[in-house]
């Protein structure tokens, strides 16, 4: 995740030459498909492991609950 927040600030930055940053989004996708690869495993497992009751405590992928969390907080 560290490596990914600096690509994405030399890429924002704005200075590198395009093969540069062109080699930079190239390692930043393969980190974002990595991490999301990590995440959907951890998120299979957390259902593996809460069995029956995940339907109990309804469930929603990410997006949705941090879509869910932020609208339940504006007034």
């Amino acid at each position: 995740m560290g490596r990914l927040e600096q690509l994405v600030a030399e890429l924002e930055a704005g200075e590198l030459p395009l093969e540069q940053a062109l080699a930079r989004f190239e390692e930043g996708v393969r980190l974002a498909r990595l991490g999301a690869a990590h995440l959907e495993r951890a998120e299979r497992r957390v259902e593996e492991l809460l069995g029956e009751e995940a339907s109990d405590v309804g469930t929603v992928p990410y997006d949705e609950a941090a879509e869910q969390a932020s609208s339940e907080e504006s007034p």
